[in-house]
């Protein structure tokens, strides 16, 4: 158990988001989190995992039949 556990200030600020946007995350249940007491904590790893899941990968341009870009 060597993972980091952000509040969701650090959380915010690794996103780039306010503070509402991880709070948003967290009660929709849209992301993995401990409660410690009164406090949310959220893994790094569980972070990561959301960003990855979330990531819009670029498409990859077809060409069509006739070698001519499309």
């Amino acid at each position: 158990m060597k993972d980091r556990y952000l509040s969701v200030a650090e959380v915010a600020e690794v996103l780039g988001t306010t503070v509402r946007f991880p709070r948003r995350l967290i009660a929709e249940r849209r992301i993995t989190f401990v409660k410690v007491g009164r406090h949310v904590r959220i893994p790094e790893s569980a972070l990561a995992a959301y960003v990855d899941a979330n990531t819009v990968r670029p498409a990859q341009r077809r060409r069509n039949r006739y070698g001519r870009a499309a």
